[in-house]
């Protein structure tokens, strides 16, 4: 059992943990959640004592071992399976030993102690790791140094899953995975059978790879039996009782208050009244949790709705070199509000097809259609080194309003995200995801139809994601969406695309089709590393005729599509308008300086509220329509 006792911390003179205590059963597998910056890693330094803790501390039993992923597997000649291998300390030591041991017994005993550990299988293991983060049987006898990095941190994470720690400890280890990886560490940690400490804010991890929650809040530590759904919910019933007993506290101290005032100076009452005096003293205020605002993220909407499709391709070609083409024979077409999901391991190409769609690519054979005055914008991860370090987040959005007053360029910002205080600070100093908003924010700025964003989480804690889920859903142009974040697919995107083998083809089935193939060890050709990829079985029809039908599917549903979206249309103008007239009535003073004018918003609000109902169900109606057309095509 982990045992965290009143513990404290403070890292540069700011207190991130205070008087906190915790008991977690051996063998739990919890997931550790808190806002961006609350202390999560630096209680993981406590535990591992890089960090030495202001007051209290960690007990561990004696002998656990605790293991965490290292910065990244070291870059020297040694193979992807010697390394993994060799984080088994203990085997290392024991084969080490069998060499040059001469006392039978002692022979004995470690043979006897290799048995036990299972040395026999450690290859196998450790193969098998190293397979489901993305490295085939190849690619496994490489040396490190022919990675990069973040194949280099891959390594890393499968060394310290093949020690089989008394104690793991992962932090954000997704960030690092493809959606086929995170899949695959998802049902790892799930039956790993000892004990798990995940930070991340991946909520499908938090869901399926859990079965307990430590949330970090207000400097302390509460304990949470279930995964992350179950967490929100009961966080959200204690918030409300909280409510509720704080409401109920402040009528009884009013009520005490006003007992005292009236009968301190009876002598009938004075007993009573110096009772309940006492009571008062004694009576600790309820505080209130105060839940910090979430900025949303707001994507201007394009100034034009251009007609589809917005890009078309016909046996396109594109790669890094002339004589090498990464994906060939692409023959797509992409609509002004499609939502596409790219799936398929690193390497296998999706940062290229984006590019690729981005015009940061040429094609080296076919045609690409777009339409007159498309706009696209793309969003990737590793951009965020390309902002300028010394430049505020105003100076940045100057650049792209040159002629506009401070005002609209502080505005601006605002409507990135970044509150007043972050947009004199210079881009070195924000935060992982200031810089992220700040960076979509540029992308965005000049309204565009297309949206491409490539891992656009990694920086992001729960709150933001959800933020950001909702901006996507807002907006109304053409997402395309590669990310390791299955609830941000599943919540925005509407259809999957497999890259893989080479080409870019449509994936029929849903996110759990696809899970239950990467589990199953489905693949389909290789990236780079031989990572394993979906397949998507094609029905006997040609390409040609493919296209065709797809084409009649579309235009047969574009007039119910146009009233779905007519309705949405509807749908945010009416929730506005009650919005608004609630604002008005919520001013008492109206109903008696304007009682005619109060009833006649009341008015509106009752038709308003009313024609919202009828909308929304028209809308869900046309909606299951629609879905059931898409799913019989």
């Amino acid at each position: 059992m982990l045992q965290i006792n009143d513990l404290s911390a403070r890292v540069a003179g700011r207190l991130l943990i205070e008087h906190a205590s915790l008991s977690l059963p051996a063998g739990t597998k919890a997931g550790l959640v808190g806002r961006n910056g609350a202390g999560k890693s630096t209680l993981f330094r406590i535990i591992t004592g890089e960090l030495a803790s202001e007051t209290g501390g960690v007990s561990i039993p004696r002998n656990m071992r605790i293991g965490q992923v290292a910065q990244e597997a070291p870059g020297t000649q040694d193979s992807l399976l010697e390394i993994v291998l060799r984080a088994d300390e203990e085997r290392v030591a024991l084969l080490a030993e069998a060499e040059t041991a001469t006392d039978p017994h002692r022979i004995a005993e470690v043979h006897t102690r290799l048995a036990d550990i299972e040395s026999h299988s450690a290859e196998a293991r450790a193969s098998a790791i190293l397979d489901g983060l993305g490295f085939d049987a190849a690619a496994q006898q490489r040396p490190v140094a022919s990675f990069s990095g973040g194949w280099r941190m891959r390594v890393a994470l499968a060394a310290v899953l093949f020690s089989r720690p008394d104690l793991l400890l992962l932090d954000e280890p997704t960030n690092y995975l493809d959606l086929e990886g995170t899949l695959w560490l998802e049902n790892f940690v799930a039956r790993y059978p000892y004990t798990v400490i995940v930070i991340s804010h991946d909520r499908d991890v938090l869901n399926n790879a859990v079965n307990a929650i430590i949330h970090l809040d207000q400097r302390k530590l509460v304990f949470y039996r279930g995964d992350y759904d179950s967490f929100e919910r009961q966080r959200a019933e204690k918030l409300e009782l909280l409510q509720k007993s704080i409401v109920k506290q402040e009528a009884a101290r009013k009520h005490m208050e006003a007992f005292v005032e009236r009968f301190r100076a009876k002598a009938s009452k004075a007993r009573q009244a110096q009772s309940r005096l006492k009571a008062l003293e004694k009576m600790k205020p309820l505080q209130a949790i105060v839940e910090e605002h979430v900025t949303p993220f707001i994507f201007p909407a394009p100034e034009k709705v251009l007609a589809s499709p917005i890009i078309r391709m016909e046996n396109v070609s594109v790669g890094y070199t002339p004589e090498r083409s990464i994906l060939k024979g692409l023959n797509l077409r992409i609509d002004a509000d499609d939502r596409i999901a790219l799936l398929g391991a690193n390497g296998n190409g999706k940062s290229t097809f984006a590019k690729l769609l981005a015009e940061r690519l040429q094609a080296q054979s076919g045609s690409i259609t777009r339409a007159p005055g498309l706009k696209i914008a793309m969003f990737a991860q590793h951009q965020i080194d390309d902002l300028r370090p010394s430049e505020t987040a105003v100076q940045h959005v100057r650049r792209f309003m040159p002629d506009a007053p401070e005002a609209k360029v502080r505005a601006r910002v605002a409507q990135m995200g970044l509150p007043t205080q972050k947009m004199d600070t210079v881009a070195d100093s924000l935060s992982g995801g200031e810089k992220a908003r700040l960076l979509m924010g540029l992308a965005t700025i000049d309204a565009p139809n297309v949206l491409i964003l490539d891992e656009p989480t990694n920086h992001l804690d729960i709150e933001a994601r959800e933020s950001l889920v909702h901006a996507l859903n807002d907006f109304p142009g053409a997402v395309i969406l590669i990310s390791h974040d299955r609830h941000m697919v599943e919540a925005t995107m509407d259809r999957l695309w497999i890259v893989g083998d080479g080409t870019v083809s449509r994936y029929d089935g849903d996110l759990d089709d696809y899970k239950k193939l990467i589990l199953s060890g489905g693949r389909a050709g290789g990236g780079n590393q031989g990572e394993a990829v979906a397949v998507v079985e094609s029905a006997p029809v040609s390409k040609l005729d493919q296209r065709r039908l797809a084409a009649e599917r579309r235009e047969q549903l574009k007039p119910l599509k146009k009233k779905i979206s007519q309705l949405e249309i509807q749908i945010t103008r009416l929730q506005k308008t009650l919005v608004d007239l609630d604002e008005k009535l919520a001013d008492g003073a109206i109903y008696l300086r304007e009682p005619a004018k109060a009833s006649e918003l009341a008015k509106q609000r009752a038709d308003a509220a009313k024609t919202l109902g009828a909308c929304e169900e028209d809308w869900l109606a046309l909606t299951e329509e629609h879905d059931a057309a898409m799913a019989a095509e």
